[in-house]
């Protein structure tokens, strides 16, 4: 990330983090599972805006998170570049996307993506998995770190929670490699959604 764009990350996260946990009162459980260095990809569930709230506040450094191009169209597209987002054209294979991701990790920094590719707005329990996090982490041997969101999004929450699973290692086989990040993450689900009951 440019030492830019690491000021103003520090600048928001420093502000608007004390902003969202006071109003959505977040549990956050397993940070101590964050590992302290070496190239990180951040993966769990969409099911709001703001789920990746947690992985910033709870990591000491910097993470790239891959958005939406419609991000970089709007108003707030000067935040999205400010905060060293990602931009990603889902109508097509983002190959720039793709290459800024790796570079980042390559240097050894900290990338975040949701694998589900969207939020999940649907009744399924999570949408099925592309493979761009588990072909990163082969490309550059970054760790996966797994976190599930369960609970509401509201004003001072009761329920809403984020927990971090074990890091995963990389192993060479794609599709066993994916299914192992989507089991985590639906296991981490499930444990947040018994902690609430």
């Amino acid at each position: 990330m440019k030492r830019s764009n690491r000021i103003t990350y520090s600048i928001f996260k420093h502000i608007l983090g004390p902003i969202f946990k006071l109003y959505y009162n977040p549990k956050i459980i397993g940070k101590e599972n964050i590992p302290k260095d070496g190239p990180l990809i951040f993966v769990g569930n969409h099911k709001h805006v703001m789920d990746q709230n947690a992985v910033i506040l709870c990591n000491k450094r910097p993470v790239r998170y891959m958005a939406k191009k419609e991000y970089f169209d709007g108003k707030m597209a000067w935040f999205f570049k400010a905060a060293g987002c990602i931009s990603v054209n889902r109508s097509v294979k983002d190959e720039s996307a793709v290459r800024e991701a790796l570079k980042e990790l390559k240097e050894g920094g900290c990338v975040g993506l949701f694998p589900e590719g969207t939020r999940n707005k649907t009744d399924a329990f999570l949408l099925p998995f592309k493979f761009g996090a588990v072909s990163m982490a082969k490309k550059t041997k970054a760790t996966l770190v797994p976190f599930g969101v369960s609970g509401d999004y509201k004003f001072r929450s009761k329920n809403l929670t984020y927990i971090f699973g074990k890091p995963i290692k990389y192993d060479d086989d794609l599709e066993k490699a994916n299914k192992k990040i989507e089991k985590a993450i639906g296991d981490l689900m499930k444990q947040g959604e018994k902690l609430n009951k």
